[in-house]
């Protein structure tokens, strides 16, 4: 592995405008539970990104937001097997993969499938696939160590390593969520907080665009809490845009020197 260029952990947690602006029976300030690692209900963990992570891809990138940690490697584009008929389009494959140390129990993973799909889903939207026609871009995540939030730190890993790739996009693309936890809405869940949720709503978007590409809800959710869920998310996803972006400049920069 060698790095290109990489940012200090900074933090991407709502301005505090998004939150402090309710009434004091807000699920936000009805305090129930404690977080493990110690922080407010509304504080992001911070986020350790680079580029640059593998010497063989096309493209690649680490992701450290607190305990997960995240490697993605971009191969293409290539010739694709599949599409023995010309294509005007191209095509997007994701996997998904966690080492046998990465959760606790060991050997012990998420849906790969389904987390692999999820990838796909957020990723292909953003993407423009008629650059590079009748081929495939090859998108392989592996998490290293598990901590929570695993899909939002995958999606965003990726996101940053197909820009590194050099794969024309309208946007990078950034993902948050926040778990339900009693009444309180907390962001950027670790795996105990996850383990204990009511229900999750995660975001995935095109932050300088404004745009969603996902939005996966699961639980029981009221309408208000949905709201204030998705502003948490949207603005969280703008903060992490932008230091997704920044690490992009370090490391143009650093090549060229």
């Amino acid at each position: 592995m060698a790095a290109k260029a990489g940012a200090a952990p900074a933090t991407y947690s709502p301005s505090p405008s998004t939150y402090k602006n309710k009434n004091r029976h807000s699920v936000l300030t009805d305090i129930d539970w404690v977080r493990p690692d110690g922080r407010d209900f509304h504080q992001c963990r911070p986020a350790f990104l680079r580029t640059g992570a593998v010497n063989a891809a096309s493209g690649s990138a680490y992701a450290e937001f607190g305990n997960t940690k995240v490697i993605v490697s971009i191969f293409g584009p290539r010739e694709s097997k599949k599409a023995m008929m010309y294509s005007d389009t191209g095509r997007l494959n994701c996997n998904v993969s966690y080492t046998t140390f990465a959760t606790s129990v060991r050997g012990q993973g998420s849906d790969n499938k389904e987390i692999s799909s999820q990838l796909h889903k957020s990723l292909e939207g953003s993407i423009k696939l008629d650059t590079f026609p009748k081929t495939t871009v090859d998108v392989f995540a592996l998490v290293l160590e598990s901590g929570g939030c695993d899909l939002p730190v995958v999606i965003s890993c990726a996101s940053l390593a197909l820009a590194d790739a050099g794969i024309m996009m309208y946007d990078l693309v950034a993902s948050v969520s926040v778990s339900c936890l009693g009444k309180n809405l907390v962001i950027d869940p670790v795996s105990e907080e996850e383990n204990y949720q009511d229900g999750s709503l995660l975001i995935t978007c095109l932050p300088s665009r404004n745009e969603v590409t996902q939005l996966t809800i699961t639980g029981e959710w009221s309408t208000p809490k949905i709201h204030e869920a998705m502003e948490l998310c949207l603005d969280a996803c703008s903060k992490l845009g932008n230091i997704m972006r920044s690490c992009l400049k370090e490391s143009a920069c650093a090549s060229q020197e």
